[in-house]
């Protein structure tokens, strides 16, 4: 009977218990490729450059005639002696020879909005890269954050059986245990902390790369510190030439100056030369109906200029001068921005050069303690928890260096991003 009820204890057990989430182990270069392939930002900003590319060619079809073709058939019924039926057909071509400048402007107009469009696309890229190694770092230097805080738990525990043992033997204080009590409460929040900050970095991973919720990403890689020397000059001449933001604005800018000739272009004269053919199955004169099949064609040419149009297109080219206007602010603005962002992104890779040389002296102190622990414990003259104490403070020296190389590198991605290299 004992073994039955154990029995169907594991059964429900193993019915009730969730299952393990898919581990999918993914390089750097892995989660940029896929948030790239599947990023819903990549792929609505790639459909705007295909719409774009479509309005060039829309715009270039006014280059040629269009053609026209029509029939009809009608049933005169009640009007003469007898009902009388017509069939009729139309065909005209229509060819626009001058329309002051409006299909040259459109054409290059278009072509710059796509080169906008394009540009924007590049820079909706390189954000989607951005954030897939800020996360996929992050995510690097969460987990072993979350792993040294379970380590620091475990040594204040040893800590407390360690005090709930001399207190038992009289040699340890109240307030003592309460202080230590009070420590591993807090450190395990810390730790708690850290596994919920592992859990956001894993959403926020797995929607940049388009997995599903049920998925686990094992990040391989390292923060790896390869120091380098940055020539600022250089990169922010190269950022205000290269960067999508600006190359954007150029075509933006030149959009609107074409598109102030488009709004001129409502006050200059049209041209267009036509032909027209005409055909019918019976004409009507003074004898009756002929029924014999008549057609005639009609060449001409058609000139027209509207003299006024109640200041319209004054109006309209005078907002196209305002929209030009405002995108050479947006340029003179987008290139403030960017030296804002390249002088941020040196200065923090500069700062985090020190931070790691400060790191660095630190390590070799906590380093050379735990040398020398180990070799006291060695000699019998240092306890187990004496010498965790030593390893515990230099695996927070190592994570302090490696929170520092993360900052560097970081920087060096966004220093990369700001002069245009990502």
């Amino acid at each position: 009977m004992r073994r039955l009820l154990l029995l169907t204890f594991l059964v429900v057990f193993l019915a009730l218990r969730p299952a393990a989430a898919e581990v999918i182990s993914l390089t750097l270069d892995e989660v940029v490729f896929l948030a790239l392939r599947d990023n819903p930002a990549v792929l609505l900003s790639a459909q705007d450059v295909a719409k774009a590319k479509l309005k060039i060619a829309e715009a270039k079809a006014a280059l040629w005639p269009s053609v026209t073709a029509s029939g009809g058939w009608s049933d005169t019924m009640g009007l003469y002696q007898k009902d009388h039926s017509v069939w009729s057909t139309q065909l005209s071509v229509r060819q626009y020879l001058y329309k002051g400048g409006r299909t040259t402007n459109t054409i290059q107009a278009n072509e710059y909005a796509a080169a906008a469009s394009e540009a924007l696309f590049d820079k909706t890229k390189e954000d989607v890269i951005l954030n897939a190694k800020k996360a996929f770092y992050a995510l690097v230097l969460a987990r072993d954050y979350s792993q040294l805080s379970q380590r620091i738990v475990s040594n204040t525990e040893r800590h407390l059986l360690y005090l709930q043992e001399l207190q038992r033997k009289g040699q340890a204080s109240e307030s003592d245990l309460i202080a230590i009590k009070a420590a591993l409460h807090n450190v395990t929040q810390v730790h708690i902390a850290a596994l919920n900050n592992v859990e956001a970095l894993q959403a926020l991973l797995r929607n940049l790369v388009g997995f599903e919720s049920g998925l686990r990403i094992r990040p391989i890689g390292q923060l790896e510190y390869v120091p380098e020397d940055l020539i600022y000059d250089a990169a922010l001449e190269k950022a205000l030439k290269d960067r999508p933001e600006v190359r954007e604005a150029q075509a933006l800018e030149s959009m609107r100056k074409k598109s102030i000739e488009i709004a001129k272009a409502d006050g200059r004269p049209v041209v267009y030369a036509s032909w027209d053919y005409f055909g019918t199955s019976s004409q009507a004169s003074a004898a009756g109906f002929t029924h014999k099949w008549q057609d005639y064609s009609v060449v001409g040419m058609t000139f027209s200029w509207p003299l006024f149009d109640g200041w319209a297109t004054k109006a309209k080219v005078e907002q196209a001068i305002v929209d030009l206007k405002t995108a050479q602010i947006v340029k003179e603005k987008t290139a403030q921005d960017i030296v804002l962002e390249l002088k941020t992104a040196y200065l923090a890779y500069k700062d985090a050069l020190a931070r790691i040389d400060a790191a660095d002296s630190q390590l070799s102190v906590y380093r050379d303690n735990l040398d020398v622990s180990g070799e006291k414990f060695g000699q019998g003259h240092l306890s187990t928890l004496d010498l965790d104490d030593a390893q515990v403070k230099y695996d927070i020296s190592e994570f302090n260096r490696m929170s520092a190389v993360y900052d560097y590198v970081i920087a060096r991605i966004q220093f990369d991003r700001a002069r245009g290299e990502m």
